[in-house]
């Protein structure tokens, strides 16, 4: 059985496709750090003594009123967290937390000491909306709660770091039903940067759009993500990486309730956000 998430909040397509799914808020004003990085280098330094940290929330049950619980999510959580592990990553699983334990949890994570880490990322597996995510009792806001804390200015060891943010949840209700194809054959000069370079905001599907997940699988994105990550992780750099997921995830997967017409074979496609500055490559730990 596949299920979706939650009722679509008004608004054009367009005009919120990068506006609500990616939205910043004013920063305060720059802080100082220091660059484990070179100006023009290509890519990120990633050879830190350690990767990095890698935090997932996974939401199954909820105490808000017509929030289903996400069947399939805990196979999400262990196959990413066996991913991740894999690439050398320092993993932090979290299992539903209610608003106030969350805000406790990103505020802790948000103090860190990231100076002898790579990178950073989170993912979060949960019901959403467009522009909200939930947490086991009521409803947050991505830009405020995520990523939000971990700008250049606030956490100051992860400035000129990469900071990888995936999302899995549904961003409304609308429905994609396809098009059929058919193929033919570190030195002394220093330099500022924004305090929101260096992000890579990774969601499960478009701004207003049904996310789908399997009972017994787990869902579309996060299959795919975990596939690719175990494939290519030590070869390809990560855009290229989330590309081939979107590639799966849009020609691999079409949903199969024959039951429903509306809901019958439907399609997905991921909807990848980069502030990256550089390439990101995985290298293997000595």
């Amino acid at each position: 059985m596949l299920f979706s998430c939650l009722k679509f909040r008004s608004g054009k397509f367009i005009k919120h496709l990068v506006g609500n799914c990616f939205r910043f808020k004013s920063a305060s004003r720059p802080g100082y750090g220091i660059s484990s990085t070179d100006k023009d280098a290509w890519y990120y330094n990633m050879h830190h003594k350690h990767r990095g940290k890698a935090i997932i929330f996974n939401h199954e049950n909820f105490q808000v009123r017509d929030l289903k619980s996400r069947a399939g999510t805990g196979l999400d959580c262990i196959n990413l967290e066996v991913s991740l592990k894999n690439l050398g990553f320092d993993v932090t699983p979290y299992v539903d937390l209610t608003l106030d334990e969350l805000d406790k949890k990103l505020d802790y994570w948000a103090k860190e000491d990231y100076t002898n880490y790579d990178c950073l990322l989170m993912a979060v597996l949960s019901h959403g909306e467009q522009g909200i995510i939930y947490a086991k009792d009521g409803a947050y806001k991505p830009e405020d709660n995520l990523w939000g804390r971990f700008t250049g200015d606030k956490c100051i060891t992860l400035a000129g770091k990469p900071k990888l943010f995936f999302i899995q949840a549904c961003q409304g209700d609308r429905l994609d039903g396809g098009v059929q194809l058919r193929t033919q054959v570190d030195g002394s000069s220093s330099f500022k940067i924004p305090v929101y370079a260096d992000f890579l905001i990774a969601y499960s599907t478009i701004p207003g759009f049904y996310s789908w997940r399997n009972t017994q699988k787990g869902s579309w994105f996060m299959q795919a993500l975990c596939d690719a990550f175990n494939k290519y992780g030590y070869q390809l750099d990560l855009l290229t990486i989330l590309t081939f997921v979107n590639r799966q995830v849009a020609t691999d997967y079409e949903s199969n309730v024959p039951g429903a017409v509306q809901m019958h074979q439907q399609k997905q496609i991921p909807c990848i956000t980069s502030m990256l500055t550089r390439l990101v490559k995985f290298e293997k730990k000595n």
